[in-house]
């Protein structure tokens, strides 16, 4: 059955719109009407959302459990900390986490998503088996419990099994902390397989899978990898940090982003995330490849991996989403600050990521978020227009950093100003999920999160 509504204001494909009708069919819209008269029959039967409609944010990466341990690596170590330390600290969650327990913290993970403008999400799933390695009785449990955190929550599902089998380059061995994560290819074939039919009954989800990285796989194994899956997306973790990129040197003579263009069919099923250390001839053969790089800017700020080449990128026709990753701050307006204070910090500079004189910053980096977001997932998403996913995000423009400002303004305030805090309503799949800013969940997935965290800290 048809759903309508009315939207004061919504941003289109071609521009700003008043008096947008909005007539939504099995999670898509099916119609985009602007200029309607709004107190006419044109409008019947069309509830009435007030604010300006945005389309949805995809988050294009993310390990929902590492939501559970947002703040425990935030104490100095004996010896200099960086990613590899906050690694250890990651095992040592894990070795007290149930499948009860990720699905709570999924679902409050993605109910933040929801409140905070992101309508969608790649979850890059890695967490396959018990804390001792032995796989569940069902091989897809944890995969499982994704899919109920989706479902129960209503944001949009792109899972992304993840092929993790080695504990580093040139297939060395994994350590203890890693044997959650593990499979060969054959058990991962039954593991895809497996998760396709868990997240059938999730509206609109997609399959892709996510070699973990070039430490976790071989080349042998990364090729079986992509026969198990000849369509869907791919996404694999690359150059996020300088060590990874020296070890991948000292293995194979090249750096990641390069081994991977001259081996892989890198093309537009690929999302190679972070991509934090690359040369300009790297970053411009990205860029060219169709690819999407997948940038964390929250998470790698507090990972201390390093700024992104993104005005080289974006200069090259590079094409690029965001993602949360480790869900320490769950933000898309967040996220695109970040970026774009990152470049100004690197360049020394303002308006970095903006293409043209005059041009707004935010509605730069909102509009190839939204287009490289939704590539990334292989969703329709991405656009208030007949075929997308009937994603939207409705910001209160009577808040008052909005209130007086018009056009391009409202994106560039959203973005640098009033952030989460201007998200009034956000719709996924076609469902009304946040209204008033809160989740129609909110209560009982927090309290479930916060029971769930308890236990697991007392342990």
């Amino acid at each position: 059955m048809d759903k309508m509504w009315l939207l004061a204001r919504a941003l289109l494909p071609d521009g700003f719109a008043q008096n947008v009708r909005v007539t939504v069919r099995d999670g898509l819209f099916v119609a985009v009407e602007p200029n309607v008269t709004p107190d006419g029959a044109s409008a019947d039967g069309a509830q009435r959302i007030a604010g300006l409609a945005l389309p949805g944010v995809p988050n294009l990466h993310c390990h929902a459990f590492q939501r559970g341990m947002a703040g425990l690596a935030e104490r100095r170590g004996p010896a200099s900390d960086s990613f590899w330390t906050w690694r250890e600290v990651m095992y040592r969650f894990l070795a007290h986490l149930t499948p009860d327990d990720a699905e709570a913290i999924a679902a409050f993970a993605y109910m933040q998503m929801l409140e905070r403008g992101f309508s969608t999400v790649a979850e890059f799933h890695y967490l396959h088996h018990d804390v001792d390695g032995t796989p569940y009785a069902d091989l897809g449990e944890m995969a499982g419990r994704i899919a109920a955190a989706a479902a129960a929550t209503g944001i949009g599902l792109t899972l992304l099994p993840s092929l993790y089998g080695y504990g580093g380059l040139g297939g060395q061995p994994a350590v203890a902390g890693q044997r959650r994560f593990l499979n060969d290819p054959e058990r991962f074939s039954r593991l895809v397989e497996r998760s396709r039919v868990l997240v059938s009954t999730v509206p609109g989800a997609r399959i892709g899978i996510a070699p973990h990285s070039l430490r976790a796989v071989t080349p042998d194994t990364l090729r079986a990898a992509l026969e198990i899956a000849p369509d869907g997306p791919i996404h694999i973790h690359a150059a996020e940090q300088v060590k990874e990129v020296e070890d991948c040197v000292a293995w194979s003579g090249r750096r990641p982003v390069e081994w991977l263009l001259d081996e892989m069919p890198v093309d537009r099923r690929w999302v190679l995330i972070h991509t934090t250390h690359m040369t300009p001839d790297e970053t411009v053969r990205l860029a060219r490849s169709g690819a999407v790089a997948g940038l964390c800017p929250l998470t790698e700020a507090s990972l201390g991996d390093g700024i992104f080449d993104g005005a080289r990128y974006l200069g090259s026709g590079g094409r690029f989403g965001v993602g949360t990753d480790s869900n320490i701050d769950i933000d898309p307006a967040g996220e695109l600050r970040q970026l774009e204070y990152a470049q100004r910090l690197a360049h020394r500079a303002r308006n970095v990521m903006a293409t043209a004189e005059g041009e707004s910053t935010g509605r730069r980096l909102l509009s190839e978020v939204l287009a490289g977001g939704a590539q990334a997932l292989a969703q329709p998403a991405g656009a208030i227009a007949p075929g997308c996913r009937a994603d939207l995000v409705v910001l209160d423009t009577t808040h008052p950093d909005l209130a007086a400002v018009a056009s391009d303004r409202v994106l560039d305030t959203f973005l640098f100003v009033a952030g989460r805090e201007a998200v009034a309503t956000v719709m996924a799949g076609g469902a009304i999920v946040v209204e008033g800013g809160r989740h129609r969940g909110r209560e009982a997935i927090t309290a479930r999160y916060g029971a769930t965290l308890k236990r697991i800290l007392a342990a």
